[in-house]
């Protein structure tokens, strides 16, 4: 346990996470819901050198029917944008306050490109919990984002 202790938070979450849950409660403390359904897909990705980058989407998300992505329906642009979150950029690790910040350089979501956000972590093996320092806007309410993620295991 010490040997892992003393690697360093940075250096453990190198590597690829595949997402298991992804959940928001309200700070109203209305009842918490899960914004890219049940089982939602994700992939987050620390590299060595300080980037990240995390692509989360809902199952079973359907094609566009002219199969060109510049070339969708009104209703395909929205359902394709309200089942996917995408962002990367540089990352930073606070080892005493065991903190994480992002820096979207990119993001799906035009609101957070040049944004940094700070996120609580929680890594005990090959589990790593994220979640929001503080509440955010998602579907039109402000809450606490909270995502497992499992270390992927190589294919």
């Amino acid at each position: 346990m010490e040997a892992v202790v003393a690697e360093g938070l940075r250096q453990r979450l190198i590597g690829a996470w595949k997402l298991v849950s992804y959940r928001e409660t309200p700070v109203d403390g209305s009842e918490p819901f899960e914004p890219l359904g049940h089982e939602p897909r994700g992939i987050i990705m620390y590299t060595s050198d300080g980037y990240m980058s995390a692509q989360l989407s809902g199952p079973d998300r359907p094609g566009f029917a002219s199969g060109d992505w510049f070339d969708g329906t009104p209703e395909e642009y929205t359902a394709e944008a309200t089942s996917y979150i995408a962002y990367s950029g540089p990352f930073h690790v606070d080892e005493e306050k065991r903190t994480l910040t992002h820096s979207m350089f990119v993001s799906l979501f035009p609101n957070w490109t040049g944004q940094t956000q700070p996120r609580v972590v929680e890594l005990e093996g090959d589990t790593l919990r994220l979640s929001t320092a503080s509440p955010i806007r998602s579907s039109g309410r402000t809450v606490h984002s909270a995502l497992t993620w499992r270390r992927a295991e190589p294919n």
